[in-house]
């Protein structure tokens, strides 16, 4: 394990599961199909990080919808990918393998993600893996959402571990930046960007396709 480290933060869409595919799905149906928005598929692609609220304000502007619609909008949208991927929800590969050997390694473990609670849930509950987290953050515990560092901030705080002693896993650029932010290292999966789009962050110490790779594997080596 690199030195130093007593705690794993994973954001949860595209590093615990490969999922963004249903995510984007959702949003073009609710933004390009139900609202009208002049968005490809691909662009809707680039404009859905960040918390619900957020994805529709700046599509739509900040005055365009009231408080009581986008949280119907967001609900519905939610409920979109979460019947669209149910019947194909799974961890990615070799992740239950994993997290079961940082647990018997004393390592703290935390989600730190920008969906909301009740996706969080509806991952972790299905897949039976809420045992291994100590700490969950969601986009309904914070302020900010990433590249802003307070989602990871706040699960090192709930894990009572520094920023410096945390790995972080994402998938995204600007989680990766987020961890940056934090002052934390990141080890990239590349679901859904190559390493390219990361060449400009300091903090990932390595890139995996999955967690069967032999560099996490290191992870628990004592020296």
């Amino acid at each position: 394990m690199p030195s130093k480290t007593t705690a794993f933060l994973f954001d949860l869409n595209g590093t615990i599961i490969d999922d963004m595919a249903f995510h984007a799905k959702a949003w073009y149906h609710i933004l390009a199909e139900d609202l009208g928005a002049d968005l490809t598929f691909e662009e809707v692609k680039q404009e859905m990080y960040g918390k619900n609220a957020e994805v529709l304000v700046r599509i739509f502007g900040e005055d365009h919808f009231e408080k009581n619609e986008i949280e119907e909008l967001s609900s519905k949208k939610e409920n979109y990918y979460q019947t669209a991927y149910k019947p194909h929800l799974e961890l990615i590969n070799g992740l239950q393998d994993f997290l079961a050997q940082a647990a018997a390694a004393n390592v703290k473990m935390a989600i730190a993600s920008a969906a909301i609670t009740d996706n969080i849930g509806f991952v972790i509950d299905n897949l039976n893996i809420r045992q291994y987290f100590d700490a969950l953050v969601s986009a309904d515990d914070v302020s900010t959402s990433k590249p802003d560092p307070e989602t990871f901030l706040k699960a090192a705080e709930k894990l009572n571990t520094a920023p410096a002693a945390c790995i972080v896993f994402e998938d995204a650029p600007k989680g990766v930046e987020a961890a940056r932010n934090a002052g934390m290292r990141c080890v990239v999966i590349t679901t859904a960007h190559p390493k390219e789009d990361f060449a400009q962050y300091d903090n990932v110490i390595g890139y995996i396709a999955d967690y069967t790779d032999p560099y996490i594997k290191n992870f628990f080596q004592q020296p």
